[in-house]
């Protein structure tokens, strides 16, 4: 959908698993095989991989100021029981959280949060305006105000909506 970068470090997991299903065509990536490969998850896996897609939809809605776009399982209950470890790297001292066990998805996604709340970039992370978008983006602009996942898309279809309303 986007012409952005993907997010910085571990968001980048956060932001490929919300941007699994295109809303717009209502495309489920987590729907093959495929789709389901980059997550390591298996069929059987899948409702809880897209219950905790919709819990982090509404948390990056949030960071954008915007409501939920659904009911949702508040997204620290899913990750209340994610076993989380810290890494040290002995080369340089330098430290971050990893998921205790790689292979479920809430760990590595709980690990991912919590690094990018160390790094300050959690907040950044956010889901597009557009009611029939909300794909997730990293928002780089300087003042963090992004609203849309892509200006020419998303934002220009805002600005047109504005304009013909006028």
């Amino acid at each position: 959908m986007s012409e952005r970068t993907a997010a910085p470090g571990s968001l980048a997991l956060v932001e490929s698993l919300v941007n699994t299903l295109d809303i717009e065509s209502g495309a489920d990536a987590l729907d093959t095989a495929d789709g389901r490969a980059p997550f390591g998850l298996t069929e059987d896996e899948v409702p809880a991989a897209r219950e905790l897609r919709e819990s982090l939809r509404a948390a990056l809605l949030a960071h954008a100021g915007h409501p939920p776009h659904a009911r949702v399982t508040p997204l620290d209950d899913l990750l209340s029981s994610a076993p989380l470890r810290l890494t040290v790297d002995p080369a340089d001292g330098s430290a971050a959280l990893a998921a205790a066990d790689a292979g479920p998805l809430h760990s590595r996604i709980a690990a991912a949060v919590a690094q990018s709340l160390v790094d300050g970039t959690w907040t950044r992370l956010k889901a597009c305006e557009s009611v029939t978008c909300h794909w997730a983006y990293y928002d780089r602009s300087p003042a963090g105000r992004g609203r849309w996942c892509s200006m020419q898309v998303c934002g220009a279809r805002a600005k047109m909506r504005r304009y013909r309303a006028k």
